[in-house]
């Protein structure tokens, strides 16, 4: 049996095969809602076999949005269009997870095919942007607020908040977005982290907001259901977040009950310097599976199944998360099964092609 067919059981949920479809945004709500297009894009990556299946970032409040695009879980009446999707996913085999997210800083965008642009906050589609640190993410653009202790609560409550509504959905995993430059990275890095209180300075400090979220979180998360967060392992930029500290800070949420490290970098900067390639990421995600003991996700430029085969085989990591290869393939998994010579279940609706020559 190829490694990356073989399930994966994480508290009280069992993953049919180690491929994971990455969040990836769509940029195609209207407030927050999940619609048509939501529903067809994720669903028909359940019928394509993947294992688990996580939304795209998923704003816990709308001044937490990249654009006004975004996906929320902000208020109840998200809820209805979100379970229909989940039901779907989970009716196909296929476990359904949430990526819950604060952009921060490089909250008040364009969808990139707008243009990408920062929407100043006195236009009517833009609004104050909350950062750790009154830094703007490009010189000469709109100065984030920098977040007071009322401001902080808010968002460790709004976390809690979207984390109870993912329950009442149905999802079966949660994902901390605490990478890509978004509010939680913003506060590990000491780039776009120059507070004075107890949330800045030292890397103790610097921690501590997360600590705090993901307490939270777990608050009101089923405690067999598991938890999982994405960090960016580096921010490829001096000076910045290095691969050491994401080894620290997986020992201690490890300890705090955190199940997985989804293993990103970059996206903190604007002169960040990345050395893209095939599995250029995948280190991360080995080093931290080897020196804490965590269960890891790896993710980037993973297109080939024998190259998928391999990093969990090799005990680089547990799962390996899938974005692009999932866009230009959805029935992916099940393409990669019959290349790895592997037997897997085809929805019975498509059986009758599951073998070419018949």
């Amino acid at each position: 049996m190829a490694a990356l067919f073989k399930p994966l059981t994480i508290k009280s949920i069992e993953l049919k095969n180690r491929i994971v479809i990455s969040p990836m945004c769509e940029y195609s709500s209207v407030d927050g809602f999940a619609n048509d297009w939501h529903f067809v894009h994720l669903g028909s990556r359940a019928v394509g076999g993947a294992g688990l299946i996580i939304t795209e970032a998923t704003a816990v409040s709308p001044e937490g949005r990249i654009t006004p695009d975004d996906l929320g879980i902000w208020k109840d009446e998200h809820l209805t269009e979100l379970k229909k999707i989940v039901g779907f996913i989970h009716q196909n085999g296929s476990v359904a997870g949430v990526q819950l997210a604060h952009a921060g800083r490089k909250a008040s965008h364009q969808s990139p095919w707008k243009g990408g642009m920062l929407i100043p906050s006195n236009e009517p589609e833009g609004w104050q942007t909350v950062a750790p640190s009154a830094i703007p993410y490009k010189e000469g653009t709109e100065t984030p607020m920098a977040l007071d202790e009322a401001g902080l609560a808010k968002v460790i409550s709004d976390f809690k908040e979207a984390t109870r509504r993912s329950v009442e959905v149905g999802f079966k995993v949660v994902e901390l977005h605490a990478a890509h430059g978004y509010l939680l990275h913003q506060f590990l890095s000491p780039l776009t982290n120059q507070r004075t209180d107890e949330y800045g300075g030292s890397f103790e400090n610097r921690i501590r907001f997360l600590l705090e979220v993901t307490v939270a979180v777990q608050e009101v998360w089923p405690k067999d259901l598991p938890l999982f967060v994405r960090i960016s392992a580096t921010d490829w930029a001096e000076g910045g977040w290095s691969p050491e500290e994401s080894v620290k800070l997986s020992v201690i949420l490890k300890e705090k009950g955190v199940d997985l490290m989804d293993c990103s970098s970059g996206g903190l900067v604007s002169w960040q310097k990345i050395a893209a390639g095939p599995n250029y990421q995948v280190p991360f995600a080995e080093q931290i599976k080897k020196e804490t003991g965590i269960l890891t996700g790896a993710v980037g430029l993973l297109t080939q199944a024998e190259q998928m085969e391999e990093i969990i085989a090799g005990g680089q990591a547990d799962l390996v998360l899938i974005a692009r290869e999932s866009l230009r393939d959805p029935y992916f998994p099940l393409h990669a099964a019959q290349e790895l010579g592997v037997d897997v279940k085809w929805p019975v609706q498509y059986e009758r092609a599951k073998h070419q020559h018949k």
